[in-house]
């Protein structure tokens, strides 16, 4: 990808050498021309008192006549050459030629080598070759672009660990990794910018980044991870709105609304021109519908969808024996086809099987992915040993066989049984 800039470097460096060599070594023809006339103008007046002097002796001439022409052929050349300036006429070019060759050196080693060293402290070949990687992943398929990225994103990573004071670097490995659904690694990259970037404003703002992704590393648990995130995001700026966003997607989940609508409302304040304000503002509506209040509507305030699905989960007996009552049960319903993070995300304990429940918006890991805006969605259920929403082995875990739709009726639950044990 590098290959055309540095030709285009050579050549530019190139150009510029050239305009301080050429007049060094190919002196200007007018000088040319002034040296050859003082030359031949030299000469002629050599020439001439030759012939005075034979003149003189033969005595075709006498004393008076000779000294006066020999005086005024040499006042008509006194302008032009005099004895001393003939010895310095004669060794100027070569004196010329001589600083012109040591000026010469000097600029081919000198002028590359500042133009390096120039670059290496205020160019920017790393965006420009994260900027044509980008322009060739554009250009590809689905599966080529996903490569492409993950190359990508290692090959950045690789440069970052070795000079990380790059905030701009570290910004766009953590959304590539995102665009990756490598959550895990999109938390560290964003703790990464929050080290390398030196303005409280954009610490804070990478902290809160770094916290909505290992939410989504924990498919929407609070673990230590994200508190920590929040915590050291909200200890710089308290209206952190991704911090402020996650708490009260969790205070939703906890069914503590009042302090869910709390959270979110100061998000409507702090950031009036928040791009997900229209799903923040249904979240409050749903927390306060879940209230028992009636919600002022604006045109604003978008109404809070009743798609989902209804689901009743139950336990295959063969398992009731080894499951304990204060197993994790995760339930979460997501795209058919695996891709991105759950749509809708409950969690509760195996002693609340069976349950019957309602995976809608108000569900939801993030605004930016809800379930209303799916057709169809696969919905799973898992009770983790560990408490990890991560699948591990002698987790239990059941899903639907086939999507399911999604719609405004809440009437006829889908049957879900977890009956198998993951290996």
């Amino acid at each position: 990808m590098t290959t055309t800039f540095w030709i285009a470097a050579v050549a530019l460096t190139g150009l510029a050498l050239a305009f301080v060599i050429f007049p060094l070594v190919f002196r200007q023809p007018e000088r040319r021309a002034e040296d050859d006339r003082r030359q031949q103008n030299l000469m002629a007046y050599r020439g001439r008192m030759a012939e005075l002097d034979a003149e003189h002796q033969a005595g075709v001439i006498d004393d008076d006549n000779y000294r006066q022409l020999r005086d005024e052929l040499a006042g008509s050349l006194l302008d032009e050459v005099d004895t001393d300036g003939a010895s310095a006429t004669a060794t100027a070019p070569d004196r010329r030629r001589a600083s012109a060759r040591v000026v010469v050196l000097a600029s081919v080693l000198l002028i590359p080598l500042a133009a390096v060293f120039l670059y290496q402290q205020w160019g920017s070949l790393d965006d420009v070759e994260q900027w044509l990687a980008s322009q060739d992943i554009a250009d590809g398929s689905d599966q080529d672009r996903a490569r492409e990225m993950a190359l990508l994103a290692d090959k950045l990573r690789e440069r970052l660990v070795e000079s990380p004071d790059n905030p701009q670097g570290w910004a766009m490995l953590g959304r590539t990794y995102m665009s990756l659904e490598r959550h895990g690694d999109a938390a560290w990259a964003f703790e990464q910018l929050a080290q390398a970037s030196d303005v409280t404003e954009e610490q804070a703002a990478a902290w809160g980044l770094s916290a909505q992704a290992a939410f989504y590393q924990s498919r929407g648990q609070m673990t230590e991870a994200v508190t920590r995130a929040i915590d050291k995001a909200r200890s710089l700026d308290a209206d952190e709105v991704n911090a402020l966003g996650l708490l009260g997607i969790d205070a939703f989940e906890s069914e503590n609304f009042e302090l869910a609508i709390s959270y979110w409302e100061r998000i409507t304040e702090v950031a009036p021109n928040h791009p997900q304000l229209p799903s923040i503002r249904q979240g409050i509506a749903a927390a306060s519908e879940r209230l028992g209040r009636e919600v002022p509507r604006s045109d604003s305030t978008p109404e809070v969808s009743d798609r989902g699905v209804t689901v009743r989960v139950t336990l295959d007996p063969a398992f009731e024996d080894e499951v304990a009552d204060d197993t994790t049960l995760f339930i979460f319903a997501r795209n058919p086809d695996g891709q991105g993070a759950p749509l809708a995300i409950v969690r509760l304990t195996a002693s609340q099987l069976p349950v019957e429940l309602r995976l809608d918006d108000s569900r939801a890991m993030s605004p930016n992915a809800q379930i209303s805006d799916a057709n169809e969605v696969i919905v799973t259920a898992r009770l983790s040993r560990s408490g990890s929403a991560e699948p591990q082995s002698g987790d239990w875990q059941g899903s639907t066989e086939e999507a399911v739709s999604v719609t405004g009726d809440d009437d006829s639950p889908v049957d879900l049984t977890i009956d198998k044990r993951l290996r």
